[in-house]
Formats: C-alpha cells, sequence, structure tokens
C-alpha cells in the first residue's frame, strides 16, 4: 500500500511537520487553502514531509474527520449537512496537493480505519454488553438492541465505492438506540465472530475504542478499505499514511499498512515494529516520555539517559520523533523544549547533565557537533565543556559556534575538539563558513 521512499529522501535528512491542531481554523481561507499558501515557506524551512487531518467527511459538520463517516467524500457531496469538510472542497485539497508536489513535499494522509460514526438510520440485531474495564467478561445477557450501523451514502451513492456498510461489518457498538443506553455492546447476530483477537490486550481485548467498531476480518471490509487506500493515494498523490489507533485493529490486517503505535512501553511497541518488517515507522513515544520526565526533573534529569529505552535507540530506522502534541497530557515544559528539539533533529559523549553528539555529514550535508544542557545552576555563567571527536577527516579545520557566540574550536590531528555550551541551553557547532566554501 506504501510506494517505496521518493529517490531525493535518499540524499537528504527527511523532517515531518503535523499541519494541523485539534481546533485549528484559519480566520478567513479553508485549512486546505492556507495549507496550499504555506507550502513554499515549508519547503524553504526544510520541511520534506507533511502529515495532514483525515480529509474524509466527518459525523459532523466540524468534526475532524476521526468521527469518520465516509472515507470517499473528501469534501465533495452534499453529507452530514455540508458538501465540504472542516478542513475545505475536494478541490482545494487536490489543488494543495499538487502545489506540494511541485515543492517537492511529500503528504501523509491520516487514516481512520478504526470505526465509523454518524450512521443513517438504525438496526436491529442480536448484542450483549460488557464489562468496560474487561470486554471479554459479559455484563449481562444478550438482548435484541438498535444499533446506529447502516450506512446509505445517499449523497454519493455508488460513486467511488458501491459497498453499503450494515451491522454485518462491524463487531460494536456504544449505543443501544432501543432503550437510550450508552454501553459498549458486542454484537452476536448470527455470522458474528466477535472480537478480534490480534489487538492489544489492554482492558482484556482493546478492539473496541468508540463508535461503531469496524470488523476487519469481513471480507468485504477489507477489500473496500484496501481499495480506498490505493484510491487515495492515486487521487491526492500522496506517498503514505499515518494509521490512526492502531492497537485497536487487527494485525492481520494492519500488515498491508503503515502505521503508528501510541504506547510510552518500547516492549509492547517491539512486536509491532517485527511483524511490519521495516514497512511501517512508528512514533517515539518512549522518548517523548523521557523528554517529559527531563523537563518535570530538571537539573535532576540525567542527560545520558535520554535515550535509554526508546526506539531511536534500538530502532533509529523506524522513529518518528517528535516533541510534543495537540492530545498529549505528558506536556514537555518550556524549560526542556530546545533541548528536545535539538535532540530530534540533529541527533555520546556526556554527563548527567550536558551531553553532546556529531553529526559527521555528507557531500551534501557539512555535518555539526551538537552540545546541550539542563543544567540550571549558573544558567547565564556557567560554561560546559565537552572533549569530541568529529573525524580525522576535520583534522586542522575550525569550527564555529551557530546558536550564541562562544568563538572557534580548532580540532586537532586525530579529529577531536574541545567544544562549549552555557548551562541550561543549546549550541550547535559548524565548519568555519570560508573553509566550507574551499572544501
Amino acid at each position: 500500500m506504501r510506494p517505496g521512499p521518493p529517490e531525493r529522501l535518499k540524499d537528504s535528512n527527511p523532517l515531518m511537520i503535523q499541519f494541523f491542531t485539534w481546533d485549528c481554523l484559519h480566520p478567513t481561507l479553508s485549512w486546505w487553502k492556507h495549507f496550499e499558501e504555506e507550502i513554499p515557506r515549508l519547503a524553504e524551512l526544510g520541511v520534506t514531509q507533511l502529515w495532514l487531518p483525515p480529509p474524509n467527511k466527518a459525523a459532523e459538520p466540524k468534526g475532524r474527520g476521526y468521527d469518520a463517516y465516509d472515507l470517499w467524500d473528501l469534501g465533495e457531496f452534499h453529507q452530514k449537512g455540508t458538501i465540504k469538510t472542516r478542513w475545505g472542497t475536494r478541490e482545494e485539497l487536490l489543488q494543495a496537493c499538487r502545489v506540494a508536489q511541485e515543492h517537492g513535499i511529500d503528504v501523509l494522509i491520516d487514516a481512520v480505519l478504526n470505526h465509523k460514526l454518524g450512521a443513517d438510520r438504525v438496526e436491529t440485531f442480536q448484542a450483549v454488553p460488557v464489562q468496560p474495564d474487561n470486554r471479554l467478561k459479559d455484563a449481562g445477557r444478550p438482548r435484541d438492541i438498535e444499533g446506529w450501523t447502516a450506512f446509505d451514502y445517499p449523497g454519493r451513492g455508488d460513486q467511488y465505492s458501491v459497498l453499503k456498510w450494515s451491522r454485518e461489518h462491524f463487531t460494536g457498538v456504544d449505543w443501544d438506540h432501543k432503550t437510550r443506553t450508552n454501553a459498549i455492546y458486542r454484537i452476536t447476530a448470527p455470522g458474528h465472530k466477535g472480537w478480534s483477537r490480534n489487538v492489544d490486550s489492554e482492558l482484556g481485548n482493546y478492539d473496541f475504542l468508540l463508535g461503531i467498531d469496524i470488523d476487519h476480518r469481513h471480507p468485504a471490509v477489507r477489500e473496500d478499505l484496501e481499495n480506498w487506500g490505493k484510491w487515495i493515494l492515486e487521487t491526492t498523490g500522496a506517498t503514505g499514511f499515518r494509521l490512526d489507533a492502531i492497537k485497536h485493529i487487527d494485525r492481520k490486517f494492519l500488515l498491508s499498512w503503515i502505521s503508528e503505535y501510541w504506547s510510552g512501553n518500547l516492549k509492547l511497541i517491539l512486536p509491532y515494529i517485527r511483524a511490519f518488517k521495516g514497512e511501517t515507522s512508528f512514533f517515539d513515544v518512549p522518548l517523548h516520555m523521557n523528554f517529559n520526565q527531563a523537563s518535570r526533573e530538571r537539573t535532576r534529569y540525567d542527560l545520558r539517559r535520554i535515550l535509554h529505552n526508546t526506539i531511536v535507540q534500538v530502532k533509529p530506522e523506524d522513529a518518528v520523533t517528535f516533541v510534543e502534541g495537540q492530545s498529549l497530557e505528558s506536556w514537555v515544559g518550556d524549560n526542556f523544549k530546545v533541548q528536545a528539539y535539538t535532540i530530534i533533529l540533529l541527533r555520546g559523549y556526556g554527563h548527567p547533565n550536558c551531553i553532546g553528539f556529531v553529526r559527521k555529514g555528507d557531500a551534501s550535508h557539512p555535518g555539526c557537533a551538537v552540545i546541550l544542557s539542563n543544567r540550571e545552576e549558573g544558567a547565564t555563567t556557567y560554561i560546559h565543556e565537552l572533549r569530541m571527536n568529529v573525524g580525522v577527516e576535520h583534522a586542522g579545520k575550525t569550527f564555529e559556534s551557530h546558536m550564541t557566540q562562544h568563538g572557534r574550536v580548532e580540532i586537532d590531528d586525530a579529529g577531536w575538539g574541545t567544544f562549549t555550551c552555557f548551562a541550561n541551553n543549546v549550541q550547535v557547532w559548524i565548519k568555519l563558513e570560508e573553509e566550507l566554501s574551499s572544501a
């Protein structure tokens, strides 16, 4: 489902930006038009990938797309009280994607394949309530309920896809319209197999997350979602996906998709990394949690542990690093944000309150030496010194400070130099400009 990496990424440093937040809206433009206008500046800044919000029609006019109603409606059909999505119209999206391609920026589609919301009508079928803290245990007897499971798509009809979803395509619901009861119901009607076993084991079985839970074992479901994946890439020119709610979706189905797994426990993530055999990238939540801890513990945090038990440490080629997200409760404090961004953008040597690392560079990138500190005492006066090796190819060369003025560092015949950094700060050292020009 995912094309190979573009040729240009082999010779550059990929940098992805999430181009939306939960509450974002532009005061005068649609979000897609705003996106289009920002592309030239993002390209100039070195951004190579853009993660867009879910482009599909939501259950509500201002829905973000995670309340997925119709994946095939990108803001083209009058459904759910609107033609456009929260983000804009189909044509605005496609135009923005074309501009991104022209500027050499790849687009990633946020794919919401775990559940649906906003059905067109209810159906009556048999289901059993389950315990919310252990979905493997029933909380009552099977009974007939009315569930919002019929998706007829009256505005779109059969265009792009002829599948009309019904209760046979789902495993569970969270609302019985007959009794007006909110609970988690496992559908037990004839032909249903119960929860998938190939999901996360949290709460006994984490197949169900919210809304109307999709059964990814159903042949018609698999076919429709696979067709949609190919169609959305061809239609938008996007190069890949960010797959939402991975730990709630059947693993066997996920093998054909790229995705992220939201967990701070490296041991829980590694089975997914191994299962997908390099076909996926994973957000490094363990690294984010280390950033959070470092910002809370301040000077007491030993920076030499910052990469411990992270994806970057054990599987760097599979890691997507980030500092924080809009909906997270584990915020990274302002006292450590610059240090955190330095680690993910540049990523040793070190001391408890000071670490350093070197990027050797190549024919197209000069490389750099980086030092960061979380020492608070004497933040405006104390200077760390760290001896690092930048490579014998730089012997006799001079490096100069890039962030603040610390002077210059002469590299000895073995490639070593003594680099400095103010306390509670970041310093980046690069080869002297005139030496770069003559190299």
